[in-house]
């Protein structure tokens, strides 16, 4: 048909002879059209202006090459033999155009470029037409007009596009995209409403080369937009993804950017399985998504709901900060801002689905939060509510702690129970999801009290068997404290006069010492620590000082001189305390402190002031003990004889 109509231009407006139709001179573009090419043997009409074109004669040269002359195959016999140029020529040519393409391309009479074969060819053609049964039944009547060998037989380019082959409904639809832009819109809107009938009786080679480019073309006008997408995505049905990303994807992507009118954002929600099915994951991520978060603001409750529907289908490819501040505040938004009662469940419904979606701190910092601020008390509401709280308590990587559900479900939850208006089997629900949470705090908080309780427990126990231990390990406690036999008034020993100077004297020593912690500290450490440590002084070893030899030994006798003249009333204060049953006391202390002794350090290494060397209670109980017995007083010669 398309040949039919180009050879009518050709023949009518331009007054012009192709003079040499055959397949190698018919293009097909990329939409598919069929278009007539290669005008290398035109013939231009002697007067174009006249009503009846003629044209100037022509012969065939048997000394030129054949490629340099019209195709004998299609070469009508009067334009061969008679040197006749006519319209009927062309006529001749494409009924040999339209036999070819039913037998495989090859024309009913070949002459392989022989003149001679030519011409016998047309003798037997002018008795005996060609067999067409292998043409398309109802084209066989025209063909075999076509291929008459007088030219008056044949019918012109005008009655062969009235033949009954050209009224097939895909036809005619062609017919009709091509000359569509000279409509107006409700002629175009009745015309796309039954468009997808008639698409589904053509191939689909068709649809998608042919009726796709003009459906593209007529979506410039957003008003058409809701009446040509139907008819696209029924294109896109039959295409593999190959196709639908090469031809159709890139025609969408401007349509996504489209929201009113709302039936555009509307359509592409109902079919967002075929879109999930077809786009690749980028195209999903970069265009599908973003429609998506736009289409929720829209103020449509067919459309809301229907993209609430459609989200939870999508939520593997929404990442987590989309997810965060691009999808749930969209959604909280829309639940918290809706009058509208079922939009606000479809929120619930939708957030329900996408908790396997979520990460477990942002249930607990957006979903939770959020659930007590829904205004509306309606029981569809609140059984919403009750499901997102099932779903979160259910999923295995939801852990809801005791005080989030003591502090922030609970009481919200709670106030619910005395609701007038939900029915027997929502209360049962209600109060089973209360119950439940209830259970969970008891049993945790139980359990936690538990532990808690033996733990201190146990270090209580630890405690009081290391202070027996302590006091066993010892002995001293029980046998002998410093403090209390000093201080306790009901003992009374003889002899107590001179104890009491030993005591003064040997507190007024030790009040020279430093710091008053280092005053405290050596009586506490005898009183609690057991193991008697004696505090030394720290030399530095890394630098050594020299030490007067002279100071030391005139230091040493002097300390000896004092100390033989305080031994004599300890001495007797001692032997009194035996009589009165300190006796054994004494000794257990001696012996206490010899053991003291030996682990002190080393004696050259002790200060040799009574100054620095009365660091505590311990070294001047020491100092008296080894005083009684090994201390000899120096005569004044012998000092003299130690100065020199």
């Amino acid at each position: 048909m398309q040949l039919g109509q180009g050879l009518a231009f050709l023949h009518n407006d331009a007054k012009l002879l192709h003079h040499n139709l055959c397949p190698e001179n018919v293009v097909i573009n990329e939409q598919g059209a069929w278009k007539i090419f290669g005008f290398d043997f035109c013939s231009q009409s002697i007067n174009p202006v006249d009503p009846n074109p003629t044209w100037p004669s022509w012969e065939y040269k048997v000394d030129v090459h054949p490629w340099a002359q019209p195709t004998l195959d299609y070469l009508a016999p009067e334009s061969g033999c008679d040197h006749i140029q006519i319209k009927a020529n062309d006529m001749y040519s494409l009924g040999v155009l339209i036999f070819a393409i039913y037998n495989k391309g090859n024309a009913p009479l070949q002459s392989n470029h022989e003149w001679s074969t030519y011409k016998r060819n047309l003798q037997e053609m002018k008795y005996n037409t060609p067999k067409i049964s292998i043409v398309d039944a109802a084209l066989r009547d025209p063909v075999k007009l076509l291929l008459s060998f007088r030219p008056e037989d044949r019918p012109d380019e005008h009655e062969f596009l009235k033949i009954e082959y050209f009224n097939d409904v895909g036809v005619k639809t062609l017919n009709y995209l091509d000359s569509l832009f000279q409509w107006d819109n409700l002629q175009k809107s009745q015309f796309y409403k039954g468009l997808p009938q008639i698409m589904e009786k053509l191939p689909h080679r068709i649809c998608l080369k042919r009726i796709l480019p003009c459906l593209v073309k007529d979506c410039v006008n957003p008003v058409m937009i809701p009446f040509v997408l139907p008819n696209i995505f029924y294109v896109c049905e039959n295409c593999t993804k190959d196709e639908f990303v090469h031809h159709i994807l890139p025609c969408l992507k401007p349509i996504m950017k489209v929201h009113e009118p709302v039936q555009v954002p509307f359509i592409f929600l109902q079919k967002m399985e075929l879109l999930l099915k077809l786009a690749p994951l980028e195209d999903l991520k970069s265009d599908i998504l973003p429609m998506l978060y736009k289409t929720l603001e829209l103020d449509s409750k067919p459309v809301q709901e229907t993209c609430l529907s459609v989200i939870p289908s999508l939520a593997t490819l929404v990442e987590g900060p989309s997810m965060k501040n691009a999808l749930l505040p969209r959604i909280k938004r829309l639940c918290l801002s809706t009058s509208d009662l079922s939009v606000r469940v479809k929120c619930l419904v939708c957030i329900g689905k996408l908790i396997e979606y979520l990460d477990r701190w942002l249930v607990l910092d957006d979903i939770i939060p959020f659930l007590p601020q829904i205004p509306s008390k309606d029981p569809a509401v609140i059984m919403g509510i009750l499901g997102v709280y099932r779903i979160i308590l259910s999923h295995k990587k939801m852990y809801i702690t005791k005080e989030t559900m003591a502090l922030s479900i609970l009481p919200f939850l709670i106030p619910m129970c005395i609701e007038n208006t939900l029915t027997l089997n929502q209360f049962n629900v209600l109060i089973s999801i209360v119950k439940e949470m209830i259970s969970s705090v008891e049993t945790e908080h139980r359990a936690k009290l538990q532990q808690l309780n033996e733990q201190h427990r146990s270090i209580s126990n630890s405690l009081t068997l290391e202070n027996g231990t302590i006091t066993k390990s010892n002995g001293l406690t029980n046998e002998f404290q410093f403090e209390s036999f000093v201080e306790k008034p009901s003992m009374q020993l003889s002899g107590s006069n001179e104890i009491t100077q030993i005591t003064n004297s040997l507190s007024f020593n030790y009040e020279k010492s430093k710091t008053k912690q280092s005053q405290d500290l050596p009586f506490r450490t005898f009183q609690q620590d057991f193991t008697l440590t004696p505090s030394v002084e720290k030399s530095n070893k890394n630098n050594p000082v020299p030490k007067d030899l002279t100071s030391s030994l005139i230091d040493s006798n002097i300390n000896q001189i004092s100390w033989s003249n305080q031994i004599k009333p300890t001495s007797s204060s001692l032997s009194q305390s035996k009589s009165m049953g300190f006796e054994n006391k004494s000794m257990n202390l001696q012996s206490r402190l010899s053991g003291f002794e030996n682990n002190s350090v080393n004696p050259q290494m002790k200060p040799m002031s009574l100054h620095n060397s009365a660091n505590n209670w311990n070294d001047l109980w020491i100092k008296q003990e080894e005083t009684q017995s090994q201390v000899k007083q120096l005569s004044l010669s012998d000092i003299n004889d130690l100065l020199n």
